[in-house]
């Protein structure tokens, strides 16, 4: 039975979205579809090491959620044949938790640590001299009688992985000897990806319906294989199985995915904005409460995508909307309705109570 075989086999057992997931990544850098430059650097980075027969640089992947960073930490240890351990920041709370990773790390094992901003401080200033000098300093006892006993571990590559690389202190970004940032994908890239994982799915789809889940995917390969995976569920109880351009906008429509990728929180969002608050400004705090979520799921899951879109602005007396977002939703906007001219020029009679937090 062949690789892609086995996949589909595994996916008609219906095994959850995440397995799905991990069996749709690519397993080699040649196989890595988009990012051309990042792919092109990290060969060089890693074709150098095993030619020296030394061990890589630290590499840090920074970008948006669902753009391919821990596929590209598989691809790191795969190209290098070594063992992949994998961890995130949150889940280190101690310097003892990181020193217990360490220690058991073998020669050239490669260690993912995924939101590696969100790392306790403790643990972020072992790392440093793990980092560096290969070497930790374990502390045993407490008080004055507390012994650092210094630890050697194994010469190791981290890969470390964040969505936010500003929070990321100066220090541990410095200890990085290749660092890349993930943009966004073209939807030509996004259509490759889509036809890759329809073929290994066992789904048939024409050109045309690969290009319009891919053009809805927001440039993200993660939502790209999600919507793929709907539209085929449509296509398989509403139709003969083929997911054409007709099909996909029918499941998509379904599923509440417009022709420019905005979701039901999206267009929530936009929608309260502009019938609520007249297009704003209006704060961050208060338009959260008004479609029901947390401050913080609107913040990173919505805005980045409206803001990219041209959709939504942040100004410092809160958000707006943009002329985009009034004919997007086949709006008329108000006379007194912020412009484009006007995003940082806002007049002080407005809402004194619509500062972004």
């Amino acid at each position: 039975m062949s690789a892609e075989e086995r996949i589909v086999s595994a996916d008609a057992e219906g095994p959850d979205e995440q397995a799905i997931e991990a069996a749709l990544r690519p397993k080699r850098l040649d196989d890595f579809v988009g990012q051309n430059r990042v792919r092109e650097q990290l060969s060089l980075v890693l074709r150098s090491a095993l030619k020296r027969g030394r061990t890589p640089d630290h590499v840090l992947l920074s970008g948006g959620p669902g753009l391919g960073k821990t596929t590209l930490a598989m691809i790191i240890a795969a190209e290098l044949g070594k063992p992949l351990r994998i961890s995130s920041g949150p889940a280190i709370e101690r310097a003892g938790d990181l020193a217990a990773v360490l220690s058991t790390l073998s020669e050239g094992e490669v260690l993912f640590l995924d939101e590696i901003h969100r790392l306790a401080r403790p643990a972020e200033e072992m790392l440093y001299m793990a980092m560096e000098d290969f070497r930790v300093d374990v502390v045993v006892g407490k008080g004055p009688g507390a012994t650092a006993i210094p630890l050697d571990i194994a010469p190791f590559t981290l890969v470390g992985a964040t969505t936010r690389a500003g929070m990321l202190p100066g220090p541990l970004r410095d200890r990085f000897g290749f660092v890349a940032h993930m943009d966004f994908y073209e939807p030509a890239e996004l259509e490759v990806i889509v036809k890759r994982s329809a073929r290994l799915l066992g789904v048939k789809i024409t050109e045309e319906g690969a290009a319009e889940v891919a053009g809805r995917s927001r440039g993200t390969p993660r939502i790209a294989n999600r919507l793929l995976r709907r539209v085929r569920d449509y296509a398989e109880v509403r139709a003969d199985g083929v997911i054409t351009r007709e099909l996909a906008r029918d499941a998509l429509a379904l599923y509440e995915v417009d022709e420019r990728g905005l979701d039901r929180l999206d267009r929530a969002v936009l929608e309260s904005l502009l019938r609520k608050f007249g297009g704003g400004p209006v704060g961050l705090s208060t338009l959260a409460v008004s479609v029901g979520e947390e401050p913080e799921t609107v913040e990173v899951v919505a805005e980045p995508f409206l803001v990219r879109q041209g959709l939504l602005a942040r100004t410092p007396r809160g958000r707006i909307a943009t002329p985009a977002a009034w004919a997007h939703l086949g709006l008329t906007p108000p006379p007194n309705a912020p412009l484009a001219g006007t995003l940082f020029d806002l007049d002080d009679g407005g809402d004194q109570g619509t500062m972004i937090k």
